[in-house]
């Protein structure tokens, strides 16, 4: 078993998605709720969003957290992963793969056994090795990710609203452009790209134009078109991302609605995660605002392919 103080970003998405389970499987999934497995009982999972996770039984695969506590005194089959969560390790529990903690702290007591790795990487850490040190301690202390957490999860309930909304009116579009941006997911990025920076360009020329007011207008309408290709295109990401976690999972039949609410799930579960979160929140949103100026909203499959005219009536045989 390897202690590890800091290990990168990437080997913490690893374990998150090496947990090896369908999203969908989750039962013990709760919010703002104790979830307990007592001595005797056992679970498939336990996944919980500011509760306490208390395993004195067995969780045949993996229990994890985000906030609140994680207290094992039973067997964990998989790994535990908690996101600023306190994970306190009983002298008698078995693990049978990783212990994770990101952000949070974590109690080991003599005897307990984790067959896999521990992943432990404080709040205080990651902080300082993106702003360093003294503004880490300050800002991006372990009293200060709890906000952090709340703020995110406000983000992603934002976020379900739009997606629910948007799915319900404008099913075909969303799954027509999802469609696509699988067929073209580098043309899209690169589209979103060079999109963006117009965009920035725009904004620029039309606050220096607002001294006048007349950017003032320009300004607002520049605004309000990029949330609206924001939002339509980050639902059609939600689509296509959904849409291929349910497909690695052998589903073959789904909604509209459910490959974009697996999505939303995924994105979420990323966007906790340091530094890889923001790398793929960047690469999603230029992917978005791409296939939603390549396809004009879902209803073409590439506006910039020309289309051939039709070919000339043939003449009349004599």
């Amino acid at each position: 078993m390897r202690n590890k103080s800091f290990t990168p970003a990437l080997l913490v998405l690893a374990a998150l998605l090496g947990l090896g389970v369908p999203l969908a499987a989750f039962q013990g999934l709760a919010i703002q709720k104790d979830v307990t497995v007592a001595q005797g009982e056992s679970q498939e999972n336990v996944f919980i969003i500011g509760g306490n996770a208390v395993v004195d039984g067995k969780v045949r695969q993996s229990v994890v957290a985000i906030g609140g506590t994680i207290t094992v005194s039973g067997e964990v089959g998989d790994s535990v992963v908690g996101i600023g969560s306190r994970i306190v390790v009983k002298s008698t529990a078995v693990v049978r793969r990783d212990v994770v903690s990101i952000g949070g702290t974590l109690e080991k007591e003599p005897g307990c056994a984790i067959q896999g790795d521990t992943i432990y990487v404080k709040g205080s850490e990651i902080g300082a090795k993106i702003f360093g040190r003294g503004l880490a301690q300050g800002f991006l202390s372990l009293s200060f990710l709890p906000v952090v957490l709340f703020l995110k999860l406000v983000l992603a309930i934002g976020w379900l609203v739009l997606a629910v909304v948007a799915a319900a009116a404008f099913p075909k579009p969303i799954a027509f452009a999802s469609g696509e941006l699988r067929k073209s997911f580098w043309p899209s990025f690169a589209v979103g790209f060079i999109a963006l920076v117009a965009f920035f360009g725009l904004v620029i020329f039309a606050a220096l134009l607002s001294v006048v007011l007349i950017g003032i207008p320009v300004l607002f309408a520049l605004v309000t078109a990029a949330l609206v290709i924001k939002v339509f295109g980050r639902i059609i990401v939600f689509a296509f991302l959904g849409e291929s976690l349910l497909r690695a999972f052998g589903s073959k039949s789904f909604s509209t609605m459910g490959a974009v609410l697996t999505g939303l799930l995924l994105v979420t579960l990323v966007g906790f995660l340091p530094v890889i979160g923001f790398l793929f929140g960047v690469v999603i949103n230029m992917a978005g605002w791409g296939i939603v100026i390549r396809t004009k909203f879902g209803t073409t499959a590439n506006m910039f392919q020309r289309v051939p005219p039709p070919a000339p009536p043939a003449p009349p045989s004599a």
